[in-house]
């Protein structure tokens, strides 16, 4: 009996190879990639799809315009019919071909929760940027987005048809990506202390029961809502695990608190915090260079001032207010505030 010729073991893979890319990846593939080819950007809920579909689209000039999955039907893509003569002629929504013949991004939100039937009638956009008998303006994107399925979020089965015609990208979040662009969109400093002291927080598994949960877009809203309490000079601990509680998950939640008030602001009084010299907030040294030169060397002459008084100041920018106003707001204190006598 011959003797069988020596193959190439194959391996046994035990579970299918999913490779992810961060959001600064995947804006640079949609430059690269949308006029030619429809995208779909997967990962969990408050991630930042939508936000870098607008981003890349901005960047390249182009006007978004999106589709919600769960809010359209099949005649939202298709058209309705008109008759011409003796034919009917389907007659394509204006968001989708519009009058003017410009290049644009279309941008197919939450694209997995569409009913089949919806995701049947993007077929020939997805595939060959038609619709009927109408093709998008040359050079349009076309991008979509949704969730997985192991999200818990509202997602339907996409079908092998849909897969086909798209290039699936699995976004995933990366902390340190994350923490420069939200320094740069004024999320507060004792947020950001927070996640650079604790990464996993950024992005918590999706919970079995409707609570909150922790996303960047969860800290992100949160850091605005505190900034809000904080300019009228009501934010206290209590109002912190409120507020906390109600945004991101529990556990994130009450330690967050916790490291807020671990700083000094808690047990000095309204009087001792206003005495203080400006280096006490921890102001950067730009901050303190321009206030210095107009004479704001202590706490109370810089709440005294208004906003628009600080920004009349040279080199004050609205990023330095950003800053002033999110250092205040740590011990409770705001521009403008109303001062005991």
């Amino acid at each position: 009996m011959p003797k069988a010729a020596n193959r190439p073991e194959v391996p046994c893979v035990s579970s299918p190879l999913t490779e992810t890319v961060t959001l600064s990846q995947a804006k640079e593939l949609i430059r690269c990639l949308s006029h030619e080819q429809s995208v779909l950007l997967l990962s969990p809920p408050g991630v930042g799809k939508s936000d870098v579909v607008r981003q890349a689209a901005a960047a390249a000039g182009l006007e978004c315009k999106s589709l919600l999955g769960t809010q359209i039907a099949p005649e939202d893509v298709s058209g309705v019919p008109r008759i011409i003569g003796e034919r009917s002629v389907f007659c394509p929504p204006r968001v989708l071909l519009p009058e003017n013949p410009q290049k644009f991004c279309l941008f197919l939100d939450e694209l997995p929760a569409c009913a089949p039937d919806v995701q049947k009638a993007f077929y020939s956009l997805l595939l060959e940027r038609r619709i009927g008998e109408y093709s998008l303006p040359e050079g349009t994107w076309v991008v979509a987005a949704g969730n997985r399925a192991e999200d818990k979020a509202l997602v339907r089965t996409i079908s092998s048809a849909l897969v086909n015609r798209v290039l699936i990208l699995n976004v995933r979040i990366d902390v340190a990506e994350w923490l420069v662009w939200a320094q740069k969109s004024g999320v507060r400093e004792d947020v950001l202390r927070f996640i650079e002291q604790n990464p996993d927080a950024l992005l918590r598994p999706v919970p079995d029961k409707a609570v909150p949960f922790s996303t960047p877009r969860a800290w992100a809203s949160l850091s605005r809502a505190l900034d809000l309490v904080g300019s009228r000079g009501s934010l206290t601990g209590q109002l912190v695990r409120a507020l906390s509680v109600g945004r991101v998950t529990e556990d994130d939640a009450r330690r967050f608190a916790a490291s807020w008030m671990g700083t000094p602001a808690e047990s000095v009084s309204l009087e001792e915090k206003l005495s203080w010299p400006l280096e006490k907030i921890e102001l950067s040294v730009r901050a303190t260079n321009c206030l210095e030169t107009e004479g704001i060397i202590t706490v109370r002459e810089l709440v005294s001032r208004t906003e628009d008084e600080l920004l009349e100041i040279r080199n004050f920018s609205e990023t330095t207010l950003r800053e002033v106003k999110a250092k205040l707001a740590l011990h409770g204190l705001a521009i403008g505030m109303v001062l005991p006598k």
